[in-house]
């Protein structure tokens, strides 16, 4: 008869061994030499009457190794069902060397394995007064609004062709070849078509341009020519890394292929219902009013998103959680499709066990809350999802095809699993929001973005 047993190797590391008789696998083995026989295409006997010491001789090491790796696994099994241990992953087998199974000399046979243990904890920084984060509001400034405007009244305006550079809004198709400081081009050097507004280059930059017609052509270093946002841009399009500072040396001759300048749209009650067609917007006022709170609501998201943030870097890193890291190493080697080297898993270990961590933590959370989604929660957000990607909004409220669609979505395991994740996750982070120390604080979009992130370095003592 099988039997089972469990010793401590290390923390929250077992070794647990499989002892399996000729009584647990034989009965097994001599079915399927059975049912082999029955099924076998063997030239010179007919099917369904093959001998079984025939399937053995040919088939027998398999069949027996293949009936006693069962054995043993549906023992392994059963034994962490019953005992409700809660393990990492997989078990590993301990054995380094392929047992000599023969189904000439049956016997016992013993098989060691390890696992690594989940271990219990409680997430001690919701604790009352233990952990103090700010959520920041945001306010849109006037130049926020003035600058939204222009951008939506440029989008829908009409393009014009200048015959000289004259305004920092000009579109410019310009050819830009790799060339020396006296514009002497490369020969095989790097050539590139773009378009770029006058004002993205530096201020000398746009003086030299102004004035300048079609076919007209400029030499500048690239350096001297852009913010260092816009340089890295310009790097990656001319096949660069955005931070190569030697490619950033050279030099290009630039050639004006094309010059536009776009025609602002009016300011006028046509111009607001193409921007919300489903508002009622009349006077530049309310347009503005608009715009703000959306800038606003913006902002909004993007602070929750930081907070969120910061709740999960302080939850993973100060949650006190023992792991069997040394077993979790192994698993790393063998776990996957293609095994790994030590070094491989070493590397690999760090960013593993931050996400280990706020799996246990995240999964204990919602299980100890009972957080949940319900299947008109998430419809409803499917609902909303496609409304903003079709960008009509209540325009397509109660449409026919829209509520088919859904239905069909909601059919498809793989996006319902990923929304209900998703929306599992946020409701996680809006109640964990109510368990920790919430001081608001209002400031600028520009001071927001120049807030340094919080974030730890993965390893964990």
């Amino acid at each position: 008869m099988a039997t089972v047993t469990r010793e401590n190797i290390g923390l929250l590391n077992d070794k647990i061994t499989v002892k399996v008789s000729q009584e647990d696998y034989l009965p097994n083995f001599d079915k399927a030499v059975k049912q082999f026989s029955k099924s076998a295409n063997i030239p010179g006997f007919r099917k369904g009457m093959v001998p079984a010491g025939m399937v053995k001789k040919m088939h027998g090491p398999a069949l027996f190794a293949d009936e006693v790796l069962k054995t043993v696994e549906k023992e392994l099994t059963g034994y962490l069902q019953n005992e409700k241990l809660e393990i990492f992953a997989q078990p590993i087998s301990m054995d380094k060397e392929a047992k000599n199974l023969d189904f000439n000399q049956p016997s016992e046979y013993a098989f060691d394995f390890e696992v690594g243990l989940k271990p219990a904890f409680e997430v001690s920084p919701l604790e009352s007064g233990k952990t103090s984060l700010t959520k920041y509001k945001i306010k849109a400034t006037e130049k926020e609004v003035d600058e939204e405007v222009s951008r939506l009244q440029l989008k829908g305006g009409k393009m014009n062709e200048p015959e000289v550079i004259d305004n920092e809004d000009n579109v410019l198709s310009i050819t830009f070849e790799e060339s020396d400081a006296q514009g002497n081009v490369v020969e095989g050097g790097i050539k590139k078509d773009n378009s770029l507004l006058l004002k993205f280059f530096s201020p000398a930059i746009q003086e030299q341009l102004k004035g300048k017609k079609k076919d007209d052509s400029i030499v500048f270093q690239l350096a001297n020519s852009f913010d260092e946002e816009r340089l890295g841009m310009i790097l990656k399009d001319l096949g660069f890394d955005e931070h190569d500072k030697e490619a950033a040396q050279k030099y290009f001759k630039l050639t004006l292929t094309k010059l536009g300048l776009i025609e602002k749209r009016e300011l006028n009650e046509e111009f607001f219902k193409e921007v919300y067609p489903n508002e009622e917007i009349t006077t530049e006022a309310a347009f503005r009013e608009k715009l703000k709170s959306e800038i606003e609501k913006y902002w909004e998201s993007e602070s929750r998103n930081r907070l969120h943030n910061e709740l999960f870097e302080v939850l993973v890193h100060e949650t006190p959680i023992e792991l069997p890291k040394d077993f979790l190493k192994r698993w790393l080697q063998t776990g996957s499709e293609k095994p790994k080297t030590a070094e491989e898993a070493e590397k690999e270990y760090p960013n593993f066990d931050h996400q280990l961590r706020w799996t246990l933590i995240s999964d204990k959370l919602i299980r100890d809350n009972k957080l949940d989604v319900s299947f008109e929660e998430l419809k409803e957000s499917a609902k909303q999802k496609l409304l903003g990607y079709y960008g009509a909004g209540a325009a397509l409220e109660g449409a026919d095809w829209l509520d088919s669609y859904l239905d069909r979505l909601m059919q498809d395991e793989k996006f319902v699993d990923q929304t209900y994740r998703e929306m599992v996750t946020q409701k996680l982070f809006d109640w964990a929001e109510t368990k920790v120390d919430l001081k608001e604080e209002e400031i600028t979009a520009e001071e927001f973005a120049k807030l340094p992130h919080k974030h730890h370095h993965h390893e964990h003592e």
